[in-house]
């Protein structure tokens, strides 16, 4: 029988498979070139410091709840689809 994983290893889970997504090593050039639906280079510093900021807390034994594992896992599903619009990500 396959357990789910407990929140900790589910956030750690969901930070993994972000960071494999999102792009966070585009040169600025490119972040800036072209169409622009929100602010790429921003979006991009938000993500990174809510993950490390995650990473940080997890690390110091805090327990993440379901509700923050949505809230991240929403909020990065919305910048993907961001840096899609703006051509940074293929789908």
């Amino acid at each position: 029988m396959i357990t789910k994983p407990d929140t900790q290893t589910a956030m750690r889970n969901l930070i993994a498979d972000i960071r494999s997504a999102i792009p966070f090593d585009t040169p600025q050039e490119k972040l800036c070139n072209g169409p622009c639906t929100g602010c790429a280079k921003k979006l991009l510093d938000y993500l990174d410091m809510e993950l490390e900021e995650k990473e940080t807390s997890i690390n110091a034994g805090q327990i993440p709840g379901l509700g923050e594992l949505n809230r991240l896992k929403k909020s990065a599903v919305k910048i993907h689809a961001a840096l899609i619009k703006n051509g940074l990500i293929r789908e």
